[in-house]
């Protein structure tokens, strides 16, 4: 790790007053105590008041004094200390003037504060504890916090940055000792013979162990699914599931087995022993649950696939049976007519008749067809299953025997159905009994799976368990242990004992009543208050009435800008300076530094071409440009351009860059106009691929015949885009809204989230609730939207759909468990996606989906009554949304390579492309603000009659002023032409 990791914006950022601090940081750490008034009133002079106190403050705040630090204080502390001391503030400016008078001043506050100053000796206890925060979490930037917090919670004043700075920089190399230390009694000669196998290519194979390990499927057809099992056994007979658990942190595992993956065998073999192995134990244990969760997700994804097909065949078949319908009757009528016609045709002329006009084979046909409708054999898509049993035994005895399943529902007898099918694939039971076990089976399926004449029919009933085993994968009645994705529910929420001891402090994080009754009287007392003032909006008409009791809301209009408004902005479009995009990247790494957010993967030292290959790299995953084509185009290696994207552009890195983007274009004074950072929205952006990508899907409106995904991005209010997330485009909005609200590691605080109509269910209400959040979408189907009333209030409902009831004692009782759940999600426990993925998978028997549903209905009700009333409310709603499509047109103008299409494989690489895009998208809208405030303040400076009103309708998301294609060269000095031809490339050449 190089000694100076931080840039000099980080570096000076540490060393200086903040050019803002908070109000609710000024009122905690500035107001003067009574003991503080003692230290502060008896000495001389106004001037040293104010300045003892102000120390007081920042020491308080930040745990040291800068240089010059009365230099740099805001006037709002300025003032608010000199306030409380009855002086004034002006007073400051003769301070500092002799040293020794500063000297002893710091002194005075050190001990009045129980601080001490920092020593040489402070290493001898710091190292130690940041080294057991690096065993966690190596990234420098976050262990320097740590650092720097932890000295202030010790009271030991910060020395200089750089002394810090040193002390991370050498600890990596401590946390690989360390981490080899505590493996050394797994790691026996002979497993470290079997490591160092993994690197070397076996006989027979044209690659290595561990780089057959690596490859990842694309597809989810049975060879694919073979192939990873294969995967699972060698990993099971390496021993690898019977490691502990506990030899080495989640983070530290993470973060080992990444490396293990992006580096090549060569270099892994060329690595000391301390840090080779427990990369490939990291990596090993790394790979059984992701290759668990891959075998369980191709298996879905194959039952998928299998069933739109049964589903086309059944549909084509119909087709098929509808159109002999019509001839069928035709042929049969005019049969029929000959028989009817007893006085033109005889009796024993009918059959002869008949026969002359419609042969006696049409005829057959005809009455088999009529037959095939009157006794149908194939009543639904899961008639034309049969004939894929053969394509699920492909792969289903290896599964079986390669996937140990654990049961969390045992209320019927499905786990012995599992067993008989285990034996039965895998040939231990050559038949089916005649009464198998089967309360568990559906109706539909044993419609298809059992005949009264015949019995049981042995695919159709192996088809049925194996569906209900994916059914059971998906809501956590059944799960495996070595799963990241497929796990036990419970194991994804806060353990019973740590709950109890974290109870009270999430609760107060989350600002939530621990008493149910609390929060329960405001929600139903905010409902009452709602209802009178609904009941008469609907009678007064306007915008918000009933017609023939059917709710009607008139639909927002487009906003009028005002002619000013649109003048402002044609002169700010005349101003922007014209501009490559390459020069933006540049410019604005320039200023905030934000590439050096991205460290390499062993924080190797970095050539002096590092920042170049660095913004290329980043800029061709993020506009879809091929690093080929970036290689000739910008002249760089393709070689270095790939090695720099697998070492430096990973999705954690990527996210630490783009948090210091949002967060400098949160402190531009132009943002506060377009809203303070609160307010954020949702919508996904859906992009077509090219090729066998796993977790693409179907769909004709957007795709026509071909797949796609999603990337689901969060705006804020600001214009800048906190958080983008990889989905498969089926996947519905509101399964990953949360998901990066709770991740948000950026300075906004967001506190209100939108999305469209698609973004919301009843349970996300109920989540952004438990939450602290306020979930506030538009909503599309408001008159279809069912609320609800509160059981036992006898209260007078306007005329809506008040169809549903909720029972307050029947959450009351159950608070305790979304509050655990509430705890588990912001903690980080579980990602909110994953929860609620399995809770609407199967919520047979989960009494927490009842419950988050009943709240979730309350949420909702009394948000859409407030919704209803305030048109200002619907406005800001549509406002936010507008912002979230302005840049999703700015990425698909900046996603121009490729045609569009994406042709990264895997998901890990497709985040990587999608947080480089919102890097890119985010450069382009900071630099635009920073570039529009400067064309405001020179056109204020020309005496141009500016308006602050206009402000809100500017945008940042502009790009008529960009290059995006780079610059073509028509020199022609180089010789040819005229039938002087260019040499040919070598074959041998690439």
């Amino acid at each position: 790790m190089p000694l100076d990791f931080l840039s000099m914006p980080e570096r000076t950022r540490y060393e200086i007053v903040p050019p803002t601090i908070l109000e609710v940081d000024i009122r905690q750490h500035f107001h003067l105590t009574y003991a503080d008034r003692l230290i502060v009133l008896p000495l001389r002079g106004e001037t040293n008041r104010l300045g003892v106190a102000l120390q007081i403050g920042l020491l308080r705040l930040m745990g040291f004094l800068p240089d010059n630090w009365w230099t740099q204080l805001p006037l709002d502390v300025v003032e608010f200390v000199a306030a409380q001391l009855r002086i004034e503030p002006g007073n400051l400016t003769t301070y500092g003037h002799r040293q020794q008078t500063r000297s002893d001043h710091f002194l005075l506050v050190v001990k009045h504060l129980g601080f001490r100053r920092w020593e040489p000796l402070d290493v001898v206890w710091l190292e130690p504890w940041l080294l057991e925060r690096a065993l966690e979490h190596d990234g420098e930037r976050v262990l320097l916090a740590m650092s720097v917090q932890k000295l202030h919670q010790q009271g030991v004043v910060r020395p200089p940055i750089a002394v810090l700075e040193r002390l991370v920089s050498s600890i990596n190399e401590l946390a690989h000792q360390e981490a080899y230390r505590r493996l050394s009694p797994l790691l026996t000669d002979e497993l470290k013979t079997r490591l160092d196998g993994l690197l070397t290519p076996e006989k027979d194979w044209a690659i290595t162990r561990h780089r057959w390990l690596v490859q990842t499927a694309t597809g989810s057809n049975p060879a694919a699914i073979r192939t990873v099992l294969d995967k699972l056994k060698y990993l099971r007979d390496f021993g690898v599931p019977t490691w502990p658990d506990d030899l080495m942190t989640g983070n530290r595992q993470k973060r080992l087995s990444m490396i293990g993956r992006h580096r090549s065998n060569r270099h892994l073999e060329r690595l000391p022993v301390h840090k080779r192995y427990p990369i490939l134990v990291a990596f090993l244990r790394e790979r059984l649950l992701t290759l668990t969760d891959e075998a369980l997700s191709m298996f879905d994804a194959f039952w998928e696939y299998n069933l739109a097909k049964a589903r086309k065949e059944y549909e084509a078949y119909q087709q098929e049976v509808a159109a002999a319908k019509d001839t069928a009757m035709h042929l049969l009528g005019g049969a029929v007519k000959v028989v009817l016609d007893e006085a033109g045709t005889p009796a024993e002329q009918v059959r002869p008749q008949i026969y002359q006009t419609t042969p006696r084979d049409k005829l057959l046909l005809a009455w088999q067809a009529v037959e095939a409708l009157l006794y149908p054999t194939r009543h639904s898509k899961l008639s034309f299953l049969t004939k894929r049993y053969g394509f699920f035994k492909q792969f289903t005895p290896y599964f079986l025997g390669q996937i140990v399943f654990q049961q969390g529902f045992t209320g019927d007898d499905f786990e012995k159905a599992l067993q008989l099918v285990i034996e039965l694939q895998q040939g231990s039971r050559r038949k089916l009994p005649p009464a198998p076990p089967s309360n568990f089976i559906k109706p539909v399926w044993r419609k298809f799976a059992y005949n009264t004449e015949t019995g049981w029919d042995r695919a159709g009933y192996e088809l049925s368990v194996l569906a209900t085993l994916r059914d059971r994968l998906r809501s956590g009645d059944v799960f495996v242990d070595t799963s990241n994705e497929y796990g036990n529910l419970n194991s994804y929420l806060m353990a019973p004992a740590e709950w109890v001891l974290r109870r009270d402090e999430l609760c107060r994080q989350l600002n939530l009543p621990a008493p149910s009754s609390d929060r329960l009287k405001q929600r139903i007392t905010e409902l009452e208050t709602l209802l009178v003032p609904m009941q008469k909006l609907l009678e007064a008409g306007g915008d918000l009435r009933l017609e023939d009791g059917h709710l009607v809301l008139t639909r927002l209009t487009a906003e009028e800008v005002p002619l000013t408004t649109k003048a402002l902005q044609e002169e700010i479009n005349r101003r922007m300076p014209a501009v490559d995009l390459t020069d933006i990247l540049v410019e604005v790494d320039s200023w905030v530094g934000f590439t050096h957010h991205l460290p390499g993967l062993e924080h190797a030292a970095r050539g002096e071409d590092h920042p170049t290959r660095l913004l290329a790299t980043l800029l061709a995953l993020g506009c879809n440009i091929p690093l080929s084509d970036m290689a000739r185009s910008s002249g760089l290696a393709y070689q270095s351009l790939w090695w720099t994207g697998a070492n430096y552009l990973r999705e954690e890195t990527l996210r630490a860059a783009n948090n210091v983007l949002v967060n400098e274009q949160h402190r531009q004074w132009l943002a506060a106009y377009w809203g303070d950072g609160t307010f954020s929205s949702s919508d996904g952006q859906r992009f077509p691929v090219s090729g066998k990508i796993r977790n693409a899907r179907p769909l004709p409106n957007y795709f026509g015949p071909g797949k796609g995904v999603t990337q689901q991005n969060h705006t804020a209010d600001q214009y800048a885009q906190y958080g983008t997330k990889v989905v498969p485009a089926t996947l519905r909005d509101a399964t990953v809204v949360l998901d990066e609200i709770i991740g948000n590691q950026t300075d906004l605080k967001i506190t209100e989230h939108t999305t469209d109509t698609a973004g919301y269910t009843d349970i996300i209400f109920a989540l952004f609730d438990l939450l602290g959040l306020q979930f506030s979408p538009r909503l599309r189907d408001i008159a279809d939207q069912r609320l609800c009333k509160i059981k036992g209030k006898d209260w007078t409902y306007p005329g809506l759909k008040f169809t549903g009831t909720i029972n307050p004692d029947y959450i009351e009782r159950h608070w305790d468990e979304l509050l655990r759940l509430a705890g588990s999600i912001q903690s980080g426990e579980v990602a909110a996606s994953l929860f609620i993925r399995k809770l609407q998978a199967y919520p047979r028997q989960n009494n927490l989906t009842y419950v988050l549903q009943a709240y979730g209905q309350l949420i909702k009700t009394v948000f859409i009554l407030r919704y209803l009333q305030s048109k200002p409310m619907r406005q800001r709603i549509h406002g936010q949304l507008n912002k979230g499509e302005e840049l999703n047109g700015l990425r698909a103008w900046l996603w121009f390579g490729s045609d569009g299409v994406i042709r990264r494989k895997q998901h890990e690489q497709q985040m990587e492309s999608s947080w480089s895009l919102t890097i890119v998208a985010n450069c382009v809208v900071l630099w635009n603000t920073v570039y529009m405030q400067e064309v405001l303040r020179q056109l204020a400076s020309e005496g141009y009659a500016i308006d602050e009103t206009h402000f809100e309708h500017l945008s940042p998301c502009r790009f008529e002023h960009i290059n995006r294609l780079g610059k073509y060269s028509f020199d022609n000095s180089s010789g040819f032409g005229s039938g002087n031809l260019r040499p040919l490339r070598r074959a041998d050449k690439e």
